[in-house]
């Protein structure tokens, strides 16, 4: 966990066309307030789409200025992680055209947290067990994991960083 506001965290540009990707570097840079330089590489999920991963480090808050910027171009696919900082919860943000927006706080060892609120919420308007499964899918963000998970797929000999699902 980091101290004094300063965080990190990791973009995840899972899938863009080769000509958005210059603009995509561009407004990344004006969100960190410096030069952003992304190494493309081939995304195999989609042909002719590029993806791009970039740790970034700054202040709490930061992950919501860079999501504000990649959603200049809805035809992205990203996440956005900001790891917890004194007295901030992390968060996490996922981009899917067609789905939107999904956003999540996160705990220090990256799980998901579920408010109260969100519990009361999910077990007050479900009337089945069907429908709390769904209201739990939406919370979790699970719609979002099932569109990325083919993109998260690095390109041959790359690393991948699973985000979700365990065992």
């Amino acid at each position: 966990m980091s101290t004094s506001g300063s965080t990190s965290g990791v973009i995840y540009v899972h899938s863009s066309p080769s000509a958005v990707c210059p603009h995509v570097e561009w407004a990344l840079s004006g969100a960190l307030g410096g030069r952003v330089e992304l190494r493309w590489t081939a995304q195999p999920a989609v042909a002719g789409q590029l993806r791009a991963e970039h740790e970034w480090t700054g202040t709490a808050g930061t992950a919501g200025r860079l999501v504000t910027a990649l959603r200049a171009w809805p035809m992205l696919r990203f996440e956005v992680t900001e790891d917890p900082s004194r007295h901030v919860d992390g968060e996490r943000f996922c981009y899917v055209p067609g789905l939107g927006l999904w956003r999540a706080r996160t705990s220090a060892n990256g799980d998901i947290m579920v408010t109260e609120d969100q519990l009361r919420s999910m077990t007050a308007l479900s009337d089945s067990p069907e429908r709390f499964n769904h209201r739990v899918g939406e919370v979790l963000g699970t719609a979002w994991d099932d569109a990325l998970e083919p993109f998260r797929r690095a390109a041959d000999g790359a690393g991948v960083r699973w985000l979700h699902r365990v065992g």
